[in-house]
């Protein structure tokens, strides 16, 4: 434990290289969070949309990690990290452009395909940059190193939000309205405001692109230095090995839930606070307690990562996956605003659980680290999955919840919230089997 202590995170001569690439953590932060809202904008801007189709935003955006992270993963074996960093921005960059042509022609189906090109960069970056961060430096801090680098994430995604409630939420139109007042609009007035709404959602994208060009530019000119991995064991040898590890098995799954219940989270938070209003009669704001949130998911990270250099990081994910739980619990059962701080409670445990996950799964391992990594990346599609399924609750109701009778009437979205308790208490699970590890 003391020479733990005394070991650097990060070496000077290695400092520079990982702050360029710490910056892509933070640049797929905002594409995240600016993205998360948009579900809750478009059922608004397109209010024939059901909250499953509303719903598909999400599942085209984290759809892209799984069918690109193994193409990534073999582009990077063949070539560089810094091929796959470069190739996964121009990816970036083209998917936020083609947000223009999906605003001009109001094609639903055309923003869905934009969000997917956008993922299929951020799998490059993914895939890429978290094995990159672990191998900057010594394997005794690669869980610290790449929760320190994962802590700059948060400060994308607090951007992604500020940008989503400024700049689309608090700017569309159509929230101007009642339901009603909206209905009897004329059509021509329906299709004035739905131009506007569009190329409201588009115009974020387009500055994002322009940003990622600019990294894109700096990465370029940087120098990444080469890891120690050698590339001389073969795909089938780097599969084998990987399912025959156990460990990393659970991590993919444990992975999927984790991911799965931070999109949940802080999707439906929207719809949390909007049921809280029609029921209590308040006026709050969803994106504000989204942002408190996303505060004490970024404060979990910096905590995490100190607390990590005394108690074994197993042990770490165990509590805060269990808390977790509990917090997921609080949220259903709990009335009024004692339920929707359970809610924002739950970012701060759900904080610690990707890399911490990541630098689990892929301890020990050699060259099949790429491959591996692939699979984490992959396990992002618990964020496609999980939302639609929690969209299907709220579409059917919560009555079947309630017919259990365990804790009286609870709201259809109070109830949905399950999933997410299911999902953390699983990550606790592997938390807790791996500290043997």
């Amino acid at each position: 434990m003391t020479n733990q202590t005394k070991t650097p995170i990060v070496s000077k001569e290695l400092l520079f290289p990982f702050i360029v690439i710490t910056s892509l953590f933070a640049l797929w932060g905002i594409a995240n969070d600016l993205t998360n809202p948009m579900v809750s904008a478009f059922k608004k801007v397109m209010p024939e949309l059901s909250n499953i189709q509303a719903s598909l935003v999400q599942f085209a955006f984290y759809f892209g990690y799984f069918f690109m992270a193994l193409p990534a993963a073999l582009f990077i074996r063949k070539f560089s990290y810094k091929s796959g960093i470069l190739l996964g921005l121009t990816l970036y960059a083209i998917g936020a452009f083609l947000f223009y042509p999906a605003a001009k022609y109001e094609e639903y189906n055309y923003f869905l395909v934009s969000l997917w090109v956008i993922t299929c960069g951020l799998a490059f970056l993914e895939t890429t940059a978290n094995p990159l961060i672990l191998a900057l430096g010594n394997k005794k801090t690669a869980t610290q190193r790449l929760n320190l680098a994962q802590a700059f994430n948060p400060v994308g995604s607090l951007t992604g939000m500020i940008i989503a409630q400024v700049f689309v939420l608090g700017a569309l139109q159509s929230d101007d309205y009642t339901t009603d007042a909206y209905n009897a609009l004329s059509s021509q007035e329906l299709a004035a405001i739905r131009e506007n709404d569009l190329g409201v959602i588009s115009v974020p994208y387009l500055s994002l692109g322009v940003l990622v060009l600019i990294i894109m530019a700096i990465i370029f000119f940087t120098k990444i230095p080469k890891t120690p991995e050698a590339d001389k064991m073969s795909l089938k040898a780097s599969f084998s090995k990987l399912f025959a590890n156990k460990n990393y098995l659970m991590g993919v799954l444990a992975q999927a839930a984790c991911v799965g219940s931070q999109i949940m989270c802080w999707t439906y938070i929207f719809q949390y606070v909007d049921n809280l209003n029609a029921e209590m009669g308040w006026n709050i704001t969803a994106t504000n307690y989204n942002i408190a949130a996303m505060i004490l998911f970024l404060s979990g990270r910096w905590i995490g990562t100190g607390l990590m250099k005394k108690v074994n990081p197993p042990k770490v994910l165990a509590l805060f996956g269990t808390c977790g739980a509990l917090a997921s619990i609080g949220a259903i059962a709990l009335p009024g605003m004692a339920g929707l701080i359970s809610l924002v409670a739950i970012s701060i445990f759900m904080s610690i659980m990707f890399p911490t996950i990541y630098g689990i799964a892929l301890k020990d391992m050699g060259d099949e680290a790429k491959i591996g990594s692939a699979g984490l990346v992959m396990a992002i599609v618990g964020g496609a999955l999980m939302p639609i399924a929690q969209a299907a609750i709220l579409d059917l109701g919560g009555d079947g919840f309630n017919d259990l009778n365990i804790m009286g009437y609870i709201p259809e979205v109070n109830a949905s919230f399950i999933l997410p308790a299911l999902c953390l208490a699983f990550v606790g699970y592997y938390g807790y089997t791996s500290r043997k590890f």
